[in-house]
């Protein structure tokens, strides 16, 4: 199965620092992306300077900011691709991360989702102080983060656009109408993605915003709910 059918999603706020090393990731795959499309989602540093500096290689759509949820969607609109990967602008590919995802989509029976082992790093530039303060989990696990999924367009089409009205865990919510579909999942069994952690990603930034993965459980329940009354 070739990977020039791949369109890769990146959305970017304020990204400067690390976007870069995220393209080149995307960019140095065993198999060819179609493309790299980069949403620049209102930054007011050189996150868009630094994606155009790829030339043809990286397609940059700047935008009004409107939060990761509208940048994503934003993504998919434009990705002309067969099928769709994001990844985030602080994260890392390994270079077989395409070709080991897209092989499993010949599987029998045929996955809808398909994901890989992550490992957490913290980034170099990271403040010891700061550092000692950051957790992360031992070894590799399944990553079930945008950095991680890969899925044929027809399958983001079922499952709906990415919330707008949060600031953190609009991945979660997606999944969660993905799983209430019942879609089949496949994890590729090989690490394949370094999630970079570096104290001001956005699950730490936006602590105070953190009731909103509450809301996204009850509207979860509350869909359940109505099925099961229907």
């Amino acid at each position: 199965m070739s990977a020039a059918s791949v369109s890769v999603v990146i959305p970017a706020h304020n990204a400067e620092r690390y976007l870069g090393e995220a393209i080149g990731s995307a960019l140095g795959q065993t198999v060819e992306p179609l493309e790299v499309v980069v949403v620049d989602d209102g930054s007011d540093d050189r996150t868009a300077e630094v994606a155009r500096g790829f030339g043809d290689h990286v397609r940059c759509h700047s935008q009004a900011q409107g939060g990761i949820g509208a940048a994503r969607n934003r993504g998919v609109e434009l990705a002309r691709g067969d099928y769709i990967a994001f990844l985030d602008s602080d994260d890392i590919w390994l270079p077989s991360k395409l070709e080991l995802q897209l092989a499993a989509f010949g599987d029998d029976p045929r996955p809808d989702l398909v994901f890989a082992l992550m490992r957490q790093f913290i980034s170099r530039d990271v403040d010891q102080e700061v550092a000692r303060g950051l957790v992360l989990r031992g070894g590799a696990d399944p990553g079930y983060v945008p950095s991680a999924v890969i899925a044929p367009r027809e399958v983001f089409e079922r499952i709906g656009p990415f919330a707008t009205g949060l600031r953190v865990g609009e991945f979660v919510d997606w999944m969660a109408h993905a799983r209430e579909l019942q879609l089949r999942e496949h994890v590729v069994p090989k690490q394949l993605i370094w999630r970079r952690v570096h104290g001001r990603n956005t699950t730490l930034r936006e602590r105070e915003n953190l009731s909103d993965f509450a809301h996204i459980l009850k509207s979860a329940l509350d869909r359940r709910r109505a099925e099961a009354e229907a």
